[in-house]
């Protein structure tokens, strides 16, 4: 199988398998710990969520605790090998339509026990193969919550293979899963059973004939079936009244909180770069000789003013996603998923197309990669054209950053409402574009299979806060430091004559002067100078960027170009009053929609391209600049006339 999965990945923080290590798939429907399955055994960080959609590829890493060595495979989440979307395609395909030798050597199927007849369908259809299978059986808790007791003995003896149920949430059951995984390998294959005679509906009308029976023989309800605490909760959750209030409200705490917890540990960090680690560096450069050097430049103004103010936002980062860890794990996520879909099928799009845009709000490159779940290909263009439009975690930066200079105590409210638009242009793009290139296409209903409300954990809620972090952290660490040297190195280069590398002044640069092509473009948006054009072109590789090329730009500045020269937040404030006419406020606000609506970053763009291809990926590029400048003229002319 290894030589057969050209698409497979070691996920961040796990090992590759070598050559010849015996391939065990994990395969399963979405929402029953999976993926998390996954990392517990591999110790590779691969995202997770309470929605489908959230694994799109396969994902693979070594297992090894001293005794076994597995080529552990995380297959795409799958309801069952009748493929409805490519991802479950590539599920059917890796298990079953592969040659005999590349199958994987186990598969360990992993079902939920409070639903467990849904997870049979899926076993069933593999008892049909000659696979050596494992079920191992996840939501024991919530089966007994239920009223559920299940003979797991029983069970195994039904299915002819072996069943264990663990807890991947709670570190729970891997030695049983162990021990489990042990047996079926020293067993001899065993003998499949008959496949149905008849095909389609009727076909699994014959499955399901037996899994009543298997259910029958090893299910007992220990008490009645009695109204519970989360129905009543999904009463409210999923009312076409209460529950967009309650998800509205929902976000705005999320980020309020995340804007008044962060300041004062964003200000110690601000601090800690600006001082400190500034004054410690000049301090090694003037001991080496290299102080009045170019050196001094890119070590100060490049390295520290840029990734340093960067990474004064990590506080903010690691609060926004632990909190929306918090809300993923207890199961409300999947419900404001249906919630929104209302919205979504009330103006023609297809139902399961919010669950990428949702992933989108984190990242928009894996809510391209998600649009695969979608089984109709003129779904997936138009969802991955209207993904660039959810406003993803890098932008939440710049956002925080402009809203405390302009509107400090209004700062998560200001990013609430940043939100709001996202949706809105998600909407109203959406309607444009199927008003006119996707007349015909129809709209369909999400079906969502909603987890169960439950405790979260800690452990689980640090580790996807760590996941998403770290990949802020990369960023910064990697595309971030080179786009910061490559600003600096045009601020070093002189579009004049009569000063040296590194000497001339910024505005005289050729960073500078390449920006002042463009500023007249932005004019009429009220933020027409070469210091914010030249951070929103810098923010096409990354929109975390923008906030470092502001950094850069206003550190290497000469002291008097302000009269009150002082933090980054001076500089910014005294460029949008001079090129806003006094009229800041909708000048911000353009400049905040702007930032919003256009192309979010490079890693999109080569994710659309895969998926969508080059044609649609330019096709969105120049939708989104349109829109993104329209916008922001109407709001600047609009609001400065107020």
């Amino acid at each position: 199988m290894s030589e057969s999965v050209p698409s497979c990945h070691s996920d961040a923080g796990g090992v590759a398998a070598p050559p010849g290590t015996p391939v065990l798939a994990l395969v399963g429907a979405p929402n029953v710990g999976k993926s998390t399955l996954f990392n517990r055994l591999t110790g590779a960080r691969r995202d997770v969520g309470n929605w489908p959609g959230t694994t799109v590829e396969v994902g693979r890493g070594l297992m090894d605790d001293g005794v076994r060595r597995f080529d552990v495979v995380d297959l795409p989440g799958a309801y069952s090998l009748d493929p409805l979307s490519p991802d479950e395609a590539l599920t059917r395909a890796l298990l079953i339509e592969v040659p005999a030798e590349e199958r994987p050597d186990l598969v360990v199927v992993i079902g939920d026990a409070s639903r467990l007849a849904r997870s049979l369908y899926l076993v069933r259809q593999l008892r049909e193969t000659d696979q050596r299978l494992v079920l191992a059986l996840t939501m024991g808790d919530v089966a007994e919550a239920h009223g559920l007791v299940i003979d797991v003995a029983e069970l195994s003896r039904q299915l002819g293979i072996p069943v264990v149920v663990i807890d991947p949430r709670r570190r729970r059951g891997r030695a049983d899963l162990m021990a489990a995984i042990d047996v079926a390998l020293a067993t001899p294959l065993p003998r499949p059973l008959p496949r149905p005679t008849a095909e389609g509906f009727e076909a699994a009308d014959e499955r399901f004939t037996w899994i009543d029976e298997v259910v029958a023989a090893c299910v007992q309800r220990t008490s009645a079936n009695r109204r519970r605490w989360s129905d009543r909760l999904d009463r409210v959750a999923l009312s076409p009244v209460l529950g967009p209030l309650v998800f509205l409200l929902a976000m705005w705490a999320v980020f309020q909180l995340t804007t008044t917890v962060a300041a004062p540990l964003q200000d110690a960090l601000d601090w800690f770069f600006s001082g400190p680690i500034t004054a410690g560096a000049v301090a090694v450069l003037d001991l080496s000789g290299l102080g009045e050097t170019w050196v001094r430049g890119l070590v100060v103004d490049g390295l520290i003013a840029g990734v340093g103010m960067l990474l004064t936002f990590v506080p903010l980062m690691a609060i926004m996603f632990a909190l929306l860890a918090l809300l993923e794990d207890s199961g409300y996520l999947a419900r404001a998923a249906v919630v929104a879909d209302r919205l979504m099928r009330s103006i023609g799009l297809p139902g399961r197309a919010f669950l990428p845009l949702i992933v989108g709000f984190g990242c928009n490159v894996p809510a391209v990669s998600a649009t695969r779940i979608l089984p109709n290909a003129r779904h997936r263009i138009l969802t991955a054209l209207l993904v660039p439009f959810t406003s993803c975690s890098a932008r939440l930066a710049v956002y925080v950053l402009v809203a405390s200079i302009f509107f400090p105590q209004q700062a998560g409210t200001v990013v609430f409402i940043m939100y709001l638009i996202s949706i809105a242009f998600v909407v109203l793009v959406g309607l444009a574009l199927r008003s006119t290139l996707w007349r015909t296409v129809g709209s369909d209903a999400l079906i969502i299979d909603l987890p169960p409300y439950q405790r979260p954990t800690l452990r689980l809620t640090l580790s996807v806060m760590w996941l998403r972090l770290s990949g802020f952290l990369r960023t910064a660490g990697g595309i971030i430091v080179a786009t910061v040297a490559v600003v600096w190195l045009l601020q070093a280069v002189p579009a004049v004559s009569g000063y040296g590398f590194g000497e001339v002044p910024v505005a005289d640069s050729l960073y500078a002067r390449t920006a002042q092509v463009v500023t007249p473009v932005f004019e009429p948006t009220g933020f027409g100078t070469w210091e914010t054009t030249s951070a929103l072109i810098v923010g096409f590789v990354a929109k975390e960027a923008v906030i470092s090329s502001w950094a850069q730009t206003y550190s290497a500045e000469e002291p008097d170009t302000l009269e009150q020269p002082g933090t980054l937040g001076d500089y910014v404030a005294a460029d949008f009053e001079t090129s806003s006419g006094g009229h800041t406020s909708a000048a911000v606000w353009a400049f905040l929609v702007f930032l919003l609506a256009y192309t979010p970053c490079v890693a999109t763009l080569a994710a659309q391209r895969r998926e969508v291809g080059l044609r649609w990926t330019a096709f969105g590029v120049a939708m989104q600049l349109s829109v993104a400048w329209v916008a922001a003229v109407l709001i600047f002319q609009i609001g400065s006339r107020l």
